[in-house]
């Protein structure tokens, strides 16, 4: 892509990778390129370009028009896209954090978190640019309070919302996850409230649905920012607007993944409509 864009492709290589619980895994990558890649902290998302097994770099071609070639390429030969949000990015030293929620059946992009290794090359797409559309929380003015909630894989971008809510605003998360292993540390400044929600051998999203719903929230103004697996994200926005008034405007909805289908299956449908 042009310097000129607001986006670019970015290559780099893993320095270390680290299991934070039994869901998910922490790999951290390195790059001299990095130092131009400028995330706006927040939920910010970016692009992973990853190789098949067997290759040694993900491919993805070259030129002003790469997407289009690369969308025409043998969906086994050309890199594997995913998308993922930037856990913490360290300029100083040209270093980015990608924290991965490992499923079972592992789909390609858990597969290689799980069994990468320092050195092992990857591509980013990301912004140039701090302030970008990729960054979807945007905290109105009028909110007195914040209404987070998250499923293991928007776990990353929760927590980096909380980390940069402002001292005192008043938060409540909840975070539903597999086990109760995976409770992480979550620092915040924000006067922000955790409630964790371990699902067992329970249906997903039955735990996050049932705890908001028996919720009760303060009455000043409020934001909510809901993300997850999308029937889950779309069930609790209906709760919102239509069983509790919430304004539409004040409620930020993204689906990360979608139970039965790949992010594939997301982007083709996406790009018919």
């Amino acid at each position: 892509m042009a310097a000129a864009e607001p986006f670019g492709l970015f290559p780099a290589h893993v320095l270390r990778s680290v299991r934070l619980s039994p869901a998910l895994l922490r790999v951290t990558l390195g790059g001299e390129r990095l130092a131009k890649f400028a995330s706006g902290g927040r939920d910010q998302s970016f692009s992973l370009f990853l190789p098949h097994p067997g290759q040694a770099e993900p491919l993805v071609p070259a030129g002003p028009d790469w997407f289009a070639r690369w969308r025409a390429m043998d969906p086994a030969e050309r890199a594997v896209m995913r998308s993922y949000t930037v856990r913490e990015q360290r300029h100083a030293v040209r270093e980015l954090d990608v924290d991965f929620a490992l499923h079972e059946p592992a789909g390609p992009a858990s597969r290689w978190a799980a069994h990468c290794a320092p050195g092992d090359r990857v591509l980013l797409l990301g912004p140039t640019t701090a302030e970008n559309k990729s960054v979807a929380f945007r905290l109105p003015p009028a909110a007195r309070w914040t209404l987070l909630t998250a499923d293991e894989t928007a776990l990353p971008a929760l927590a980096g919302i909380l980390r940069d809510l402002p001292a005192g605003h008043r938060a409540h998360a909840f975070v539903e996850v597999p086990s109760g292993a995976d409770r992480l540390p979550l620092p915040s400044v924000a006067d922000g409230r955790v409630r964790w929600l371990v699902r067992g051998t329970r249906a997903r999203n039955a735990p996050l649905l049932d705890a908001v719903r028996a919720a009760a929230f303060p009455p000043e103004p409020g934001y909510a920012w809901l993300a997850g697996e999308a029937r889950g994200v779309r069930a609790l926005r209906r709760h919102l607007v239509r069983g509790r008034g919430w304004d539409r405007r004040a409620v930020t909805f993204t689906g990360y993944w979608r139970q039965g289908a790949s992010e594939e299956d997301l982007r083709a449908e996406a790009l018919a409509g």
